[in-house]
């Protein structure tokens, strides 16, 4: 609504402007987009059902203009995405995982590419980014990471140890990972399992204590060094006690190799408080990803798998950063475009 006002005198008529629009031109405000956006990628809903529930409502939108506006609403992203991929670098401290994505491709024989979201998450800054790459080759992360400086903690993905050539980066394990073997390795020899388990509840448990008390950093690193510095050792010394009286094919002894192998990266964590035992908080950001990827099965093409990527990294952090991504978007959506590139890292929610 533009309201008019005739001025004195008979001297004309003064009309409001335009208030501003995320797309121009079109007649979906921000409320609107927001609506969509997040019920794909934070309710998981494809369009298709937004686009019944719409119809029920009395309002008919084609498959074609809502498929549009979601492009254009994640475009505008796209720059932010940007920003807040140059902020997440200059982190210290990375989580980084991987995770698969089905893209529209006609140059394949079953018309769908496997391609990949890396996902990288700073605890220091409250910052997570989706970045897509057609692969899971090294280029992906080789790319981001140039410049990177710090710890860097991930799975035992070989990718990953290119990284151990620079010196600039200090490679950190999950021993989520590493318990997960040994969870895995129940069914084949229940008892030794067990007992590796019961070492990893130990050092659980402490990991329990600092966070339940909201110990700080220093407080942290000084509880494991007390505690569990030795039931590592303990871990250790068993493992060293029993690969020789397991199969190496085996999951037992699977399990008992991948962790001596990774041992001192598995360690790591207690020199440094701010570092975490695992990387299961970034495994969690993927979680909504996975549950996206069974609603909408897969990404209409690169670029549209790209734009989502932005969304995600968004949203995402909207959601580490206890932001309502609704209203983040209803209120941020109008403002990008008149935004300054300079002045673009003011609207990260954060």
């Amino acid at each position: 609504m533009r309201s008019k006002y005739a001025k004195p005198n008979n001297e004309g008529v003064i009309t409001a402007s335009l208030p501003p629009r995320p797309i121009d031109k079109c007649m979906a405000g921000a409320s609107l987009l927001a609506t969509i956006i997040v019920d794909k990628y934070v309710d998981h809903l494809p369009l298709y059902r937004q686009m019944q529930r719409f119809e029920r409502n009395g309002m008919h939108i084609p498959s074609s203009t809502i498929t549009d506006w979601t492009r254009q609403s994640a475009q505008l992203l796209v720059p932010l995405a940007d920003v807040l991929r140059k902020e997440i670098i200059t982190s210290q401290y990375l989580m980084v995982d991987e995770s698969p994505i089905r893209v529209l491709d006609r140059d394949k024989p079953n018309g769908t590419h496997q391609g990949y979201y890396w996902v990288y998450r700073s605890t220091e800054k409250n910052l997570i980014l989706f970045d897509y790459q057609k692969g899971r080759g090294r280029d992906g992360p080789t790319t981001m990471l140039e410049g990177f400086t710090g710890h860097l903690q991930t799975d035992g993905y070989q990718v990953y140890e290119q990284f151990e050539k620079n010196k600039n980066i200090q490679l950190v394990g999950c021993m989520a990972h590493a318990r997960r073997y040994f969870d895995q390795a129940l069914q084949n020899d229940n008892a030794r399992a067990n007992q590796a388990l019961n070492f990893f509840a130990q050092l659980y448990a402490v990991e329990k204590i600092a966070r339940e008390q909201d110990y700080t950093h220093d407080q942290c690193m000084q509880l494991r060094q007390e505690k569990s510095v030795s039931i590592l050792a303990q871990l250790k010394q068993w493992m060293q006690d029993n690969i020789m009286h397991v199969t190496p094919q085996s999951s037992i002894g699977k399990a008992i190799t991948y962790t001596l192998a990774r041992w001192d990266k598995l360690c790591l964590y207690t020199t440094n408080g701010k570092i975490q035992i695992d990387n299961n908080l970034v495994e969690n950001s993927i979680r909504p990803l996975a549950i996206g990827r069974k609603n909408y099965l897969f990404a209409g093409s690169h670029d549209a798998a790209a734009r989502a990527a932005a969304i995600y990294s968004i949203m995402g952090t909207c959601k580490i950063n206890n932001i309502n991504p609704y209203q983040w978007l209803e209120q941020t959506l109008p403002l990008i475009n008149d935004t300054k590139l300079s002045q673009l890292n003011d609207l990260l929610p954060v």
